[in-house]
């Protein structure tokens, strides 16, 4: 493994066994997941479970190379007590909410599966290339034991492409939530030179990789003592591993009056004026930031 910087938080760490033509990617996110959260008061397993969404949007979102580009993951309920999770992720910020029922989510105990959170819900992943103006979005059902589980689906689905995704969250007293993932995918054609079918979840090459991958720990994942760097290696010390690291990840809502502004001239004149308030403002609550924008109907569609 060529020697490079150690990384730590926020910044995936992209590695490819080329020998066994497999690739792969790990992060940890602290900082920036607790940046997220503090916009949020968020009950231990709403917060667990975005902390392990926001990992699984960095692990795909980095594999974009089209910076303009984003990568949207969203979980909507099947009659669940939660009704909507949303993550995107677009040259390198990041950003997440949940909607839920606070009562119901409270009576499904610490340790919910999916069902018990969505019902029979869905999961969608929707990449946007901004530079082509291509759109591709896989749909696929909430099943497994993790939504981890269900976007191994969508890569079987979808991209034909096995995959296994590891995902890991806890709350720690001082440091706060902190998340850690796994992506590991065998290679298909086009990238190694080889017939596309031999990238299939059978090969021995990817049942090999997958077998050890299967033994990180949760706690390593999420230990702050330890390197992305350090685990490839412990994992894969037997191969040939070659890495390099991802772009950093920052917290990003990208929201503002002006944006909002813009959005709301789109609507007609007079459903604006049902928005408004007394004062004459539309109160637009931002759901990633939690913040409140007040927006003057006088400043909206000023050339209507």
């Amino acid at each position: 493994m060529s020697a490079v910087a150690e990384t730590w938080f926020d910044q995936p760490l992209v590695f490819t066994i080329a020998e066994r033509h497999v690739r792969g990617r790990l992060v940890r996110l602290g900082p920036v997941l607790n940046r997220i959260m503090a916009a949020h008061n968020y009950p231990l397993v709403a917060e667990k479970l975005l902390a392990e969404a926001l990992v699984l949007t960095v692990l795909l979102g980095s594999t974009l190379k089209d910076d303009a580009g984003q990568m949207t993951l969203q979980a909507q309920t099947g009659g669940g007590p939660v009704e909507l999770l949303v993550c995107d992720y677009r040259a390198g910020e990041l950003r997440g909410h949940l909607k839920f029922d606070a009562e119901r989510l409270a009576a499904v105990g610490p340790d919910p599966t999916l069902f018990a959170l969505f019902g029979e819900g869905f999961l969608a992943i929707t990449f946007d290339q901004a530079t082509t103006g291509e759109r591709y979005q896989g749909i696929v059902p909430l099943e497994g034991s993790s939504i981890g589980t269900a976007a191994e689906h969508y890569f079987d689905q979808s991209e034909q492409i096995p995959s296994l995704i590891k995902l890991a969250a806890r709350h720690d007293a001082e440091a706060g939530c902190i998340a850690g993932g796994l992506l590991l995918q065998h290679l298909p054609e086009g990238e190694v030179g080889r017939d596309r079918i031999e990238a299939r979840g059978d090969h021995p090459e990817w049942q090999h990789a997958e077998t050890i991958a299967a033994t990180l720990k949760d706690a390593e994942l999420t230990d702050p003592a330890t390197s992305l760097e350090t685990l490839a290696w412990r994992l894969f010390h037997e191969d040939q591993v070659r890495i390099e690291p991802g772009g950093r990840v920052s917290r990003g809502c990208r929201c503002s009056i002006e944006h909002f502004a813009s959005v709301l001239a789109q609507f007609p004149e007079a459903e604006r004026r049902d928005m408004a308030d007394e004062q004459g403002l539309i109160q637009v609550d931002c759901a990633f930031c939690s913040r409140l924008f007040p927006i003057p109907l006088a400043d909206i569609g000023a050339g209507d």
